[in-house]
Parts: C-alpha cells; structure tokens; sequence
C-alpha cells in the first residue's frame, strides 16, 4: 500500500516536471518564433527601404538626366538662335555698307565728271579778259612743264606708297577704310593714265596762260596772283578734300577706329583732282588738306558742320570755303 502511494507520488513529480519541462519548452519555441518573425519583419523593413533607396536614387537619376537633357536642348536653341540673329545682323550691315559703297561709288563717278568737265573747261569760249604778253606767257608755260615732270614721278611714288597703307588695313581688320582707299587708289590710278596720255597739252588755246591774274590769296604768310582758273582749281582742291574726309571719317566710325585724319593716307597724299596745271603742287594740296580735315570731322562725327550733301557730292559750305581760300580780287 505504501509502495503504491510513493509510485503515485513519484509519478506525479514526473508527471509534474515533464509538465514543466514541456511548458518551459514550449514558451522558449515560441520566443524563439517570435523572435524569428521580428527578425524576417526586420530583414523585410530593411529590404524595402533598400529597394526604396534604390528607386529613389533612379528617380533622381532620371530626374537629372532630364533635366540634362531639357538645358542642353535649351542651350541649343538658345545658341542657334542668337547664331541666327548674329548672322541676321551681319547681313544687315553688309547690306549697308554694299549700299554705302554704292553710294560712294557713284558720288565719286559724279565727281570724276564733274572733274572731267573742269578740265575741259579751258577749251570752253571765255569772255574777253587782258591778256598776258608774249614772254610771260611763256615763262608760264615753261613753270608748268617742269611742274608735271615732277608731279608725274611724285604721283607714282604714291601709289606705291598707298598700296603698302592698304595692306596695313587689311591686316588691322579696318575693312569700311580699307574699301575706301582701295576707290581712292583707283581714283589715282586713272589720274595716272591721264597724265600719261596729256603728253601734248594745247598751250596755246588753254586761256589760263594768256589771261592775266585777277585774284590774290595767302598762303603761310605770303602772297600769290592767279587767275580765274586758278581760283577755281582752288576751289576744287576744297571740296574735293571735303567729299574725301567725309568718306574717309565715315570709314573709321564705321570701323570704330579713333580720330586720325592726319593718318590717312588721301590726307597725306592730297593729289586727287590735281592735273599739273594753273597752281602749284604744294598749293593744290594745301587746300585740299583744309577741306579734308572739315570733311573728316563731319564725316566721323555723322554731322554737316562745315559742308552739306549736294545733288549725289559733298561740297563745302560757300562760307566755310571763302574764309579758307580768302580771295581778294585785283583791281
């Protein structure tokens, strides 16, 4: 009996710690399982932000490289078309300066006319006028043809002399200037070959050297005589210095050159328009300088200060023109 009790006993401590071993293993399984699912939750979480960072930075990826894309094609539009204003804007000042060269162009083949009928004029019938004597008429004459001897040999060392200056422009990059002396040297091209032609000038008939001097004027403090053909060579040395400062102004404003008048070849060489006859070369290009330093100004400057623009010609003001010549009639 008592050996039953004590087996019952036994048994129930058995049954009782089996009881709690399996309790005990149980609570660690599910600590364990709970512990395995907090760590899939957490290798899940940590999955999807990578995956989220992953798409994020592709967002922004292609974000940027859109936004690449949209600057360099904003980029390229803007270049093509300030490309096609510039190009725009270059014909435009093509097209101007072709019209301004036009222009000239044809104020300088007036002028040769004009020039051309000047030295026709000699021929023209004068009015009756006291003559000059015999051996007067005669030193004059000789005077002249020592003085085209020389002004032919000065006249072609200077159109060697403006070759050289418009290759100096080219190289500076002054293209208005440039194209306005290339007119002038072809201006004193065919200056040249008159010369060379009017080998056997016509004294006789030529009323400048038999037709006594009606006018005085002062050159660097001193006086001279001259005729009415004289007077009007003059005259022409002026405004044919005016019309060629203007042009010549005009040139370096155009091509944003400094003020240099002085610098200019057609003021240096003072020639245009001038044939040899009836005044002396140093004359000649006095008066011509005069009107070219006023041209010049006028022409820089985009003003008529000192002359006007005359039936397709620039002339000098009459005003302007007297007080430079400073004619006084010989009574």
């Amino acid at each position: 009996m008592r050996v039953t009790i004590w087996n019952r006993i036994v048994l129930a401590v058995v049954i009782v710690t089996v009881s709690l071993v399996g309790m005990s293993i149980l609570t660690n399984a599910q600590g364990q399982q709970q512990q395995d699912t907090k760590e899939q939750q957490d290798a899940k979480q940590k999955q999807d932000q990578t995956r989220q960072q992953k798409q994020q930075a592709q967002q922004q990826k292609q974000d940027q490289t859109r936004q690449q894309k949209q600057q360099a094609q904003q980029q390229k539009q803007d270049q093509t078309r300030q490309q096609k204003q510039q190009a725009q804007q270059q014909q435009a000042d093509q097209n101007k300066q072709q019209q301004q060269q036009a222009q000239q162009q044809a104020d300088q083949n007036k002028q040769q006319q004009q020039q051309a009928q000047q030295q026709q004029a000699p021929n023209r019938p004068q009015p009756p006028r006291e003559r000059l004597s015999q051996q007067r008429q005669q030193e004059l004459i000789v005077e002249n043809q020592q003085r085209m001897t020389q002004y032919r040999q000065h006249l072609d060392q200077e159109t060697r002399l403006s070759q050289q200056n418009i290759a100096q422009l080219q190289q500076q990059k002054r293209m208005a200037q440039y194209h306005f002396q290339q007119q002038y040297l072809e201006r004193l091209r065919q200056q040249q070959l008159y010369l060379r032609n009017d080998r056997n000038h016509d004294y006789d008939s030529d009323p400048y050297f038999y037709t006594a001097p009606n006018y005085r004027y002062n050159r660097g403090g001193r006086y001279y005589e001259t005729n009415e053909y004289g007077a009007n060579l003059l005259r022409q040395a002026v405004n044919y210095g005016y019309a060629e400062g203007f042009h010549a102004g005009q040139a370096d404003r155009e091509d944003h050159w400094r003020f240099s008048y002085q610098d200019s070849f057609p003021y240096q060489d003072a020639n245009y328009g001038y044939g040899g006859y009836y005044v002396d070369h140093d004359a000649y290009n006095y008066y011509f300088r005069e009107g070219f330093r006023r041209g010049y100004e006028d022409g820089y400057y985009g003003r008529y200060q000192y002359g006007h623009y005359d039936n397709g010609s620039y002339r000098i003001l009459e005003g302007i023109l007297g007080g430079i010549l400073r004619l006084d009639a010989l009574h």
